[in-house]
């Protein structure tokens, strides 16, 4: 389980980036260093809109080593659950936030030898403190950034300073599309991609890399969205409680126990990033979907995040 800790932040400057994207620089109250962190880091938003709690991660986009303060990248969604749009709609200068400190689940391979940096949309962000870490290494790199139209594309005055010729920009709209198979079918034995942006981006990276031959250790994505239930229904058994729960086709565990008992349980992101929700399996196995546990304790199922994985199979047992 994760024991990430809380602090309180000012926002110090709120930057309109693009029609739908606000850059946040936040600062200590006592204006003195945060705590550091690495390229890929993000940090978890904790918010109440509305008399409910919100909580978001949001990739820190600063560079690594200046820690007078960190700066998020916060794109409007149509369809918020409310972190996006409080943060857009009802967020000054001067307010206070609550944030965790960083924590890095999209770090930088040390012993690649090239580092294929794909990003789309908002999922620019992590890249940018990664960039950062890069060029402080002396590492070699490219970055392909897919937007849907020039408006949208964010960040790009400052990419073009950091990466000269070693960034390549995709404007859907001028029909510039990314050359997956291409991309990555050319990669060096000992080279890494990273992916963040749209699932369906991320889908298509995994799968075009898988047809490459390239193994999936060499290949990594972040995305803060959390996936959309999917499955049959199946029966999620408490064991420290004694109680049953009933889970629908379309809802996580997590809803469902606090829906249908009274048995507490801690959670904080929703989107399988923060490991809060960290929960000891039972009898059973887990459809996995989080991005918190590595690849080996997925395959240990041991532990499952009950905000967004799942029962492979009609029934599990689960230490609550």
């Amino acid at each position: 389980m994760s024991t990430q800790q809380t602090l309180q932040v000012r926002v110090a400057r709120i930057e309109r980036v693009t029609p739908l994207i606000k850059r946040y620089t936040l600062e200590a109250l006592d204006g003195g260093a945060l705590p550091p962190f690495t390229g890929g880091s993000h940090i978890i938003v904790q918010m109440r809109n509305g008399g409910r709690q919100v909580n978001n991660a949001y990739s820190l986009m600063s560079p690594p080593g200046a820690l007078g303060n960190y700066q998020i990248g916060v794109r409007r969604e149509a369809a918020s659950q409310g972190g996006s749009a409080f943060l857009h709609d009802s967020v000054a200068v001067g307010d206070t936030l609550a944030i965790t400190t960083p924590r890095n689940l999209f770090a930088l391979d040390e012993s690649a030898c090239h580092h294929v940096l794909i990003a789309g949309g908002i999922g620019i962000t992590p890249f940018m403190s990664q960039l950062h870490e890069l060029h402080q290494r002396g590492a070699s790199y490219v970055l392909h950034y897919a937007f849907r139209a020039d408006e949208h594309g964010a960040f790009r005055d400052e990419l073009t300073r950091l990466c000269g010729d070693g960034v390549r920009f995709y404007a859907g709209s001028k029909g510039q599309k990314l050359d997956l198979a291409g991309l990555l079918g050319g990669m060096d034995a000992g080279a890494h991609a990273y992916v963040c942006g749209p699932g369906k981006l991320i889908d298509a990276v995994r799968l075009t890399a898988q047809a490459s031959g390239i193994a999936s250790a060499r290949v990594h994505a972040e995305q803060f969205a959390a996936p959309k239930p999917t499955g049959s229904a199946f029966t999620v058994v408490l064991a420290k409680s004694g109680k049953t729960v009933a889970v629908a086709a379309g809802e996580s565990i997590l809803n469902a126990i606090e829906r249908d008992s009274t048995v507490p349980v801690e959670c904080l992101c929703r989107a399988g990033v923060c490991g809060t929700c960290e929960t000891r399996i039972l009898e059973g196995e887990a459809e996995h979907a989080d991005q918190y546990l590595s690849h080996a304790e997925k395959a240990a199922q041991q532990t499952m995040l009950i905000c967004v994985s799942r029962a492979r199979g009609g029934r599990i047992v689960l230490d609550l």
